[in-house]
Parts: C-alpha cells; structure tokens; sequence
C-alpha cells in the first residue's frame, strides 16, 4: 500500500530518523550531555532474559542498510550526511518488507 503512494513506511521513517540524531549527536562536542549519556556505561548487571536491543544496535543496522563501508565515514561531514539520508529516504532503502 505505501508503494502505491510513494510514501515512506512507518519503519522507514523511524530508521531515518535515528540516524538523523545520531549523526547529529555525533557531530557535538565530547562534553555534551547528549554525546556522554550515547556512550555512557551504567556498570550494572542485566537480568537473565535475552538481551534487549540497545540503541545503538539499532542505529548500526540502519546504517548497514543504507551505505554498507562508508556510512560512518560520512557522519561528521554535515552536507554529505544529509545527502545520504536524502538518497536513503528517496529510494527507500530502509523499506523492511512486513511478513
């Protein structure tokens, strides 16, 4: 159906928009809030149940389906990050079929 009307995916839109963030987070400096509490280690022990997917887990597989090597070189360089994400949202790379 959202083919139909060329419009992005629920799915597609939330993969975008986490790495819009990441990449934004990622371009601040080391002493912002938001940059520590990304790669902060809280030290504590998980529960036995599978492990939840962490954020960046996620942000790493968005960005996988995007640009396989050089996606991460492309992050602090603002023009061709938003170029990227211009191409991904065009195309829809990030479409996951449902089934």
């Amino acid at each position: 159906m959202y083919a139909s009307v060329k419009k992005p995916t629920i799915i597609e839109t939330i993969g975008l928009n986490r790495l819009r963030w990441f990449g934004h987070v990622q371009r601040m400096g080391e002493n912002r809030i938001p940059k520590r509490v990304l790669y902060m280690n809280l030290g504590t022990t998980r529960l036995r149940s599978r492990p939840r997917n962490r954020w960046q887990y996620e942000v790493r597989e968005d960005g996988r389906i995007v640009d396989e090597e050089v996606w991460q070189e492309k992050v602090h360089n603002t023009e061709e990050w938003k170029k990227l994400l211009r191409m991904a949202r065009n195309r829809h790379i990030l479409h996951m079929p449902m089934e």
